[in-house]
């Protein structure tokens, strides 16, 4: 397929049905059964937006590593934030971190299976960190399989080309804006070139095998089980994918051909994760008593993200809603003469609304500053989030509910300015929107905090999550 044709979303009807059998509950069994944990490497903390009832740590520490090892959970998150990094820092942590792993499982006795969870629009350092983290394991000449569909955001993979859903088109997402991320940058939507493309030619496209719809919907596990079992080392194979029955397929025959002793370098997106680690959509969305505090506050969002959807889901919640928007003006951040003012008006001004039980949305403006090149553009993105973790720090009431919206954002108020060093996934707020409740040692003890990817939601997004969570009366103070 050309990898340039945008597709009307009516195509998904004419893909062959799906594999006619239901194998969660036979890769739950095999989960339970097994004699590893899984750890998912999250680049931000929007890759939680699938899970629940899952622990995530923002250390990596032994004996916080060794602790999750000997839990009963199937799986655990850690919190890398490296998508905030230059490639280089990224790299090192990876190293750092793939170090604290081997060394607390050797110490437990218990092997571990790594998931690289990055963006389903493709950004992130791929394949540096994957290949530092393989390093650290002793595990470099595994082959990658990179799986990028989030089913809930509308990412999928059809005949090798990946797309993302805007309304009821399907967009090769080398058209879309997130293909020009001034950081992350790619002019590939086919998958085989991406990887070219990522690898530098060290893999050409021509080397990287695929697993298609129809091996996934007609020749099922035992197919797929044949392909993932002939991947050579040190070369890619790429998973086609439009709904969670793919998943299940993927990873049943996964789960087969790594019994068998064959290992891979995972790069994948949420929905992945999900069906890795055996869960299924139960649950539905959280209540609005399960996203708020009993704060007698109002409720507060922080807005970082650049992307387009942000922009306009930020513009839409403003028209929509009686929210009191308060603008960061990015230009005087950069100035160092004017940041601490700039931060100090901010503060003062989101703890007074939030004083008289008003919601309150403080939002970066929308033009977007970059630098020269990549390294300086995360410069900045540095030096804006750093900001918004100041006026978080020292906005003095605790809010009747907290949305952070954009990844680097989220993590960054979770860890610095929230103090989390362990928290637990609850579910989502909207889908592909998670919920984490907060440990003691937080700011907010037992507080629930909502993380709202940049790529994600309607236009309205914002808007119907303030609208559900908003007091129902004013408390003047």
């Amino acid at each position: 397929m050309n990898e340039t044709v945008i597709l009307d979303t009516s195509y998904l009807e004419t893909l062959p049905p799906e594999w006619g059998i239901d194998l969660l509950p036979e890769i739950r069994r095999e989960i339970s059964s097994s004699n590893y944990k899984i750890i998912v490497l999250d680049d931000d903390p929007t890759g939680t937006q699938t899970a629940r009832d899952l622990p995530v740590l923002t250390t990596w520490s032994s004996d916080a590593l060794e602790e999750e090892l000997k839990s009963s959970y199937p799986a655990f998150f850690i919190l890398t934030n490296s998508r905030s990094l230059p490639e280089d820092e990224a790299c090192t942590l990876a190293l750092q971190i793939g170090d604290a792993i081997r060394a607390a499982s050797d110490a437990i006795g218990v092997r571990v299976v790594i998931i690289s969870r990055s963006d389903s629009t493709l950004r992130g350092h791929f394949p540096a960190e994957v290949d530092a983290t393989a390093k650290s394991l002793s595990k470099e000449a595994l082959p990658y399989l990179v799986i990028p569909s989030f089913i809930e955001g509308g990412r999928y993979t059809i005949n090798d080309v990946h797309y993302v859903r805007e309304g009821s088109k399907l967009i090769p997402a080398a058209q879309t804006a997130f293909a020009g991320d001034a950081a992350f940058g790619f002019s590939h939507s086919n998958l085989k070139y991406y990887i070219q493309e990522k690898t530098k030619g060290a893999i050409q496209a021509e080397d990287v095998k695929s697993i298609s719809l129809d091996d996934l919907r007609l020749g099922g596990p035992d197919r797929v089980t044949e392909l993932l079992s002939s991947i050579a080392p040190a070369k890619a194979c790429i998973v086609n994918s439009v709904s969670y029955r793919d998943m299940e397929v993927l990873v049943a025959a996964l789960i087969e051909v790594e019994k068998q002793g064959k290992e891979f370098l995972y790069r994948t997106a949420a929905s992945f994760v999900r069906t890795r680690t055996g869960l299924d959509e139960t649950g539905g969305l959280l209540s609005k008593d399960e996203l708020t505090s009993s704060s007698e506050y109002g409720g507060l969002f922080v807005i970082g993200s650049y992307v387009a959807k942000t922009s306009n889901q930020v513009s839409t919640m403003f028209k929509q809603t009686d929210i009191t928007p308060i603008e960061v003006d990015v230009k005087r951040l950069l100035k160092p003469d004017q940041r601490e003012i700039e931060i100090t008006r901010v503060t003062e001004k989101a703890s007074t609304v939030l004083r008289s039980g008003k919601d309150a949305a403080i939002y970066t403006s929308r033009e977007l500053v970059t630098g020269k090149d990549a390294v300086s553009s995360l410069e900045i993105g540095q030096i804006v989030s750093n900001s918004l973790i100041e006026i978080v720090k020292h906005i003095d009431v605790q809010p009747h509910y907290l949305v952070a919206k954009g990844g680097v954002t989220s993590s960054d108020i979770a860890t610095k300015a929230l103090g989390v060093r362990r928290a637990m996934i609850i579910g989502q707020a909207l889908p592909g929107v998670p919920a984490w409740n907060l440990g003691y040692e937080t700011r907010y003890p037992g507080m629930t905090y909502i993380i709202f990817p940049g790529n994600v939601g309607d236009d309205d997004a914002l808007a119907r999550i303030q609208q559900k969570l908003k007091r129902t009366r004013t408390i003047l103070y």
